[in-house]
């Protein structure tokens, strides 16, 4: 860079946070390390008097459950945020609204490298997925017992079918297919640079020092 931001990289997490804890300013932890390494690096902060924002995808159900019950007791704030991206939350939200008045859906995502996008099904589709299998709603009745690998995997028991393209040049995009009589409708998100997960982050850090407890995805503040 041409000129230095004055920033001090440590690779110790106990001496930064002791740093930082002696600051007047109110210190948020922002994990975007590992699984494997969350609870402990929430509980390093919250030895420290800081709350923590968590962009772990993939991170397990009962991790997030030990942590829920870690910060009830600490009475301490954490944010766990499968995405940060405002636009996939938005999509989320409409395919939401739009499973309850539609029997068939498929997502369609895609990327560019499949060196970098090694979790595909990506954390993104499984979320909507997810979101859509907790209505109680069976979709694709008519295929959803097909074993044609070309259709697509299925995510849960609901019929909810995602299909992955990996290609030089496509953008990262998750688009969400309904369709019903006669017509088809879709909702589409493009991710064009890394920048998208910025304003998400800023509102997370943001809502997160007021917490007591952990909150679980960043819609909750939109």
């Amino acid at each position: 860079m041409e000129e230095p931001l004055e920033i001090p990289v440590i690779n110790d997490l106990t001496m930064v946070l002791g740093s930082i804890s002696q600051s007047k300013e109110t210190g948020v932890v922002v994990d975007f390390t590992d699984p494997s390494t969350v609870y402990d690096n929430v509980k390093q902060a919250t030895a420290f008097g800081m709350r923590s924002v968590v962009y772990v995808p993939r991170i397990k159900v009962d991790t997030v459950g030990a942590l829920s019950a870690f910060c009830d007791k600490a009475s301490m704030g954490c944010l766990v945020a499968p995405t940060l991206s405002i636009g996939s939350i938005l999509l989320q939200q409409a395919a939401i609204s739009a499973s309850f008045h539609y029997n068939n859906v498929e997502i369609l995502e895609s990327a560019a490298d499949a060196t970098v996008r090694t979790d595909l099904p990506s954390a993104d589709a499984v979320q909507i997925a997810k979101n859509l299998s907790n209505l109680g709603q069976i979709y694709n009745k008519g295929d959803i017992t097909t074993d044609v690998a070309a259709r697509g995997q299925v995510l849960g028991e609901d019929g909810v079918r995602v299909h992955s393209m990996v290609l030089p040049g496509l953008p990262s995009s998750t688009t969400v297919y309904f369709s019903g009589p006669g017509e088809v409708y879709s909702v589409k998100h493009d991710i064009t640079g890394v920048q998208s997960l910025m304003p998400g982050l800023i509102l997370a850090i943001r809502k997160v020092i007021r917490l007591k407890n952990l909150v679980y995805g960043l819609e909750k503040f939109l």
